[in-house]
């Protein structure tokens, strides 16, 4: 076991299933030797109990400090993060009418927000009155109030939202990311940010003494 290097490669943010948590959930761990790969990944980090929060930060060097205690006289090289974020969800907790319900509610309002934001923009620049000008310079004569213009606009206005947001349906157009996923990971990486810190600030990481 001499002179062996463990190579650690920790994820940013963590989510388990179980109150028990294990190396293995936290990072990926190789190692030649597969024994001590082995033992590494089943070292047991932290049990969540019923009282204490469900969500914790954890320090690499806590983790390190579990390898060398589990695996003496190696040593451990981390290319992954310095702080890792885990989280105990509950599978079950949102299963049933009430995830249905969530899903009906935030589709409704995506739906209809959007409906009248776009209505509210058009409204606001006049987009009416600037296809009735546009058909009366064109055609030499007012428009009827609908026109081809208006129905080329909405068919374009359709294209453009399924082309910048990469789906049709459950269909996505390229492999490339939507703007959504983007902005969703940016959102997320922030968030997880400002836990790692705040924990660290109020001293709640577990890591070494």
């Amino acid at each position: 076991m001499a002179g062996e290097v463990v190579y650690l490669k920790a994820e940013r943010n963590v989510e388990v299933m179980q109150d028990d948590v294990f190396l293995k959930d936290m990072a990926k761990v190789y190692c030649a030797d597969s024994h001590i790969a082995a033992k590494a990944k089943a070292i047991k980090v932290h049990r969540f109990s019923s009282e204490e929060q469900k969500r914790q930060v954890f320090g690499v060097l806590r983790l390190i400090e579990m390898i060398q205690q589990a695996c003496p006289n190696v040593t451990v090289e981390n290319l992954g993060e310095t702080d890792v974020l885990v989280e105990r969800v509950d599978v079950n907790r949102h299963k049933g009418a009430v995830q249905l319900c969530k899903i009906v509610f935030v589709a409704c309002i995506s739906f209809f927000g959007t409906a009248f934001t776009i209505m509210a923009f058009h409204n606001d620049v006049g987009i009416s009155k600037v296809f009735g000008k546009v058909y009366e310079l064109v055609m030499g004569q007012p428009s009827p109030g609908y026109s081809i213009l208006e129905f080329t606009y909405s068919i374009g206005l359709a294209v453009g939202i399924i082309v910048f947001f990469n789906h049709i349906g459950g269909r996505r157009i390229t492999k490339d990311p939507t703007p959504i996923e983007v902005e969703m990971r940016v959102y997320e990486k922030d968030v997880n940010d400002a836990l790692i810190e705040t924990a660290d600030r109020e001293g709640k990481t577990i890591d070494v003494s």
